[in-house]
């Protein structure tokens, strides 16, 4: 009898010191997962995740009960200290190639998803590899949002003048809108890499936000112009630990640190 109560003591112990760790450290730090692709195919490249896997990436995401949310949503939840679900995830694809509009578009469009494009401004419509700027505005049609990744795909931190710097960031921004008629909000830094300079020319070419990697020192997202992201792979479609981890809203806080460039 002893035994028994002295477990069910123990057990309420280590229930109420699980509680109040969660509540008052895990909870708090929970970050909205932002989720980072760029590729579909079969290519063997870490870039690259299948059609099959990313449609059961997305089926897992809404069976699982999952709400996507736009990239604006998200920062306009930042900027009033919004508290987002535990079950809240926003969807980002990088370089815009044309599998994006082949592959991944009828996936997000079956399931309702918004996602957000970055695209290289100058290689759409001229890269055969790339999506068109007519896919592009259908797309745009079915929630899907576009954002600047440069004009010419450029490690920014290694461009020495400001003049180009400039033309890849806010250059890139214009070129979009006057192709698409609307305003292109977020920016993304190839590779991940930036400097506070180079965060700077992004706010004032009037971008709300900018996405980086797993770059920088901040884990909790509240810096708009260094938001990080978490990398979806082929492999974590066989691994569902893996995905729900980088679901979990606390990822970050076990990644390795990156310098900014």
């Amino acid at each position: 009898m002893k035994i028994l109560k002295r477990f069910l003591a123990l057990t309420v112990f280590l229930s109420i010191a699980f509680g109040a760790v969660y509540f008052y450290w895990f909870s708090p730090k929970y970050v909205v997962p932002i989720l980072m692709y760029h590729r579909f195919g079969y290519e063997d490249s870490s870039l690259f995740v299948t059609p099959e896997n990313f449609e059961r990436q997305m089926a897992y995401i809404k069976n699982e009960g999952y709400e996507v949310i736009s990239l604006d949503e998200l920062v306009k939840g930042i900027e009033s200290k919004r508290s987002f679900n535990h079950k809240t995830v926003v969807l980002t694809i990088d370089d815009g190639y044309r599998d994006n509009y082949i592959c991944a578009y009828p996936v997000l469009k079956k399931y309702g998803f918004s996602a957000v494009i970055f695209i290289i401004s100058s290689y759409i419509g001229n890269d055969e590899n790339f999506m068109t700027w007519e896919q592009i505005k259908t797309m745009r049609e079915n929630d899907i949002s576009f954002g600047g990744h440069t004009k010419n795909q450029v490690y920014l931190p290694d461009i020495e003048k400001k003049v180009i710097l400039w033309d890849e960031i806010a250059g890139c921004k214009r070129a979009i809108q006057n192709r698409i008629g609307g305003r292109i909000n977020y920016f993304c830094y190839p590779t991940g890499g930036f400097t506070e300079e180079i965060k700077e020319i992004v706010r004032i070419s009037g971008y709300k936000g900018a996405c980086t990697t797993n770059r920088g020192f901040a884990q909790s997202n509240k810096d708009l112009y260094e938001l990080k992201r978490i990398k979806v792979t082929n492999s974590d479609t066989n691994k569902p630990l893996s995905f729900r981890a980088k679901l979990s809203g606390y990822y970050n806080l076990f990644r390795s640190k990156k310098s900014g460039n």
